[in-house]
């Protein structure tokens, strides 16, 4: 165990963009911007740099979040755990490049409340005085906040991975395994890949995407020669330590946005009253009550709402709300083992959906993995990385690989679901490489 940072110093600022911030800051090694649209599912945005503890490396498949019980990754902390390191039960193990879990702890840290216009700077330390010193760090960069200057396009390519038609085909199988009785429904998705340009880095995708396209989780955070980006619009879980009480927001149901006001507000009608998109929603619902019971106290899992819309920049939703009073003894490792990887992006029933999705797709990599931040007293926030580019750099270029997925359910059309993949990606797709 590394020392415990057991000393918070808060100091309080006037409002300033995250965005901005983070812009001031650049997008080097150990930058973290966790920055949302300030919109009713996301209040809160984060900006960080220089963490000063950070461990990436393999799990161990009986506890993979162990590492969080470890006093020094108490508060203060990001993580992201890839997909595969959650599935690898149903799954065994397959040749990845990206780690099972990446953690960080940031001594100072900026807080930005979008709902009362405020900053809150966080200072940890082993002494008063060191997080008294940490908090006047994380102030001084309010003072760097820049305009932000949308980059042009960064990338070279964007290429699918896999040759035409075979999406459609990984669909109609599905189909057909669901008709045999193998399961009830899988996610199943489709990657792309490329290059980005000598000059650019996967910070530009950032910046592009908070151009009109923000989203309640949107993100970038770099360790090393990976960075992520995510534009993820769900919230896997919330965890709110005084309480004791556990949110999930899970999204099933999809529509692209239109033009005309008329024909979008008829496609977020349709997706509101669609038999197949409720049916999709409700399984996922039943499987994240079952995932929140093994961490709650007995009959308190409730679903606060069903069937939500949630207008998005370049799609509706369908979301619904699933709450519970996590028993005694419960913290952030426990919640995620009980829960990882989320139900909405694997399947039901949950073991044999990701065997399904293994047989389709090679390792997902942190793609429909959970970025989460632990803060003080165990309050977790962890999101689910869906609208995510993962990025690597091989010498002096940065790749990057995407995918986008769809719920397929017994009565699934091929091309329709294929069509919902590329309204999801349409976002991250034009950060990219443009219109």
């Amino acid at each position: 165990m590394s020392e415990v940072l057991s000393h918070v110093v808060t100091r309080d600022a006037p409002w300033a963009e995250p965005v901005e911030v983070a812009a001031g800051l650049g997008g080097g090694d150990g930058m973290l911007a966790l920055v949302s649209d300030g919109g009713p599912g996301g209040r809160w945005s984060h900006v960080a740099t220089a963490p000063d503890r950070v461990q990436v490396g393999p799990v161990d498949d009986a506890a993979p979040f162990q590492a969080l019980r470890d006093p020094a990754f108490d508060a203060g902390v990001v993580g992201l755990a890839a997909y595969d390191a959650g599935a690898r039960p149903a799954t065994g193990r397959r040749e990845t490049t990206w780690p099972d879990l990446m953690l960080a702890r940031y001594p100072a840290m900026l807080t930005f409340d979008h709902h009362r216009r405020t900053v809150r700077a966080v200072g940890r330390g082993a002494t008063a005085e060191l997080a008294d010193v940490a908090a006047e760090v994380a102030l001084g960069w309010l003072a760097n906040a820049a305009v932000v200057a949308p980059p042009s396009a960064p990338a070279e390519t964007f290429e699918a991975e896999a040759p035409p038609g075979a999406y459609r085909a990984a669909v109609s199988d599905v189909v057909e395994r669901i008709a045999a009785g193998e399961l009830f429904q899988a996610n199943i998705a489709q990657a792309w890949a490329g290059a980005l340009k000598p000059t650019a880095d996967p910070f530009d995708v950032f910046l592009r995407l908070q151009q009109d396209r923000a989203s309640p989780f949107g993100a970038y955070w770099r360790i090393g020669n990976r960075a992520l980006v995510s534009n993820s619009p769900e919230l896997f879980l919330a965890f709110d330590a005084a309480s004791r009480r556990i949110e999930a927001r899970p999204i099933k149901g999809t529509r692209p946005r239109a033009a005309d006001p008329v024909e979008d507000a008829a496609l977020a009608d349709e997706l509101k009253s669609s038999a197949k998109d409720r049916a999709e929603n409700l399984m996922i619902v039943d499987l994240m009550r079952n995932d929140l019971a093994r961490v709650s106290q007995p009959g308190s899992v409730r679903v606060e709402t069903l069937f939500e819309i949630e207008n998005h920049p370049t799609v509706h939703h369908l979301v619904s709300t699933v709450t519970a009073q996590a028993d005694r003894g419960i913290g952030p490792a426990d919640l995620l083992e009980a829960t990882f990887p989320p139900g909405s992006i694997t399947g039901a029933p949950k073991h044999q959906a990701m065997k399904v999705i293994a047989a389709h797709e090679p390792p997902r990599g942190p793609w429909c993995g959970s970025l989460f931040l632990i803060g003080d007293g165990g309050t977790l926030t962890a999101s689910v990385l869906i609208r995510t580019a993962s990025f690597e750099r091989a010498g002096d270029v940065w790749r990057f690989r995407t995918l986008a997925g769809a719920g397929i359910v017994a009565d699934s059309d091929p091309s329709a679901e294929e069509a919902e993949t590329d309204a999801k990606i349409s976002a991250l797709r034009q950060a990219l490489i443009g219109p």
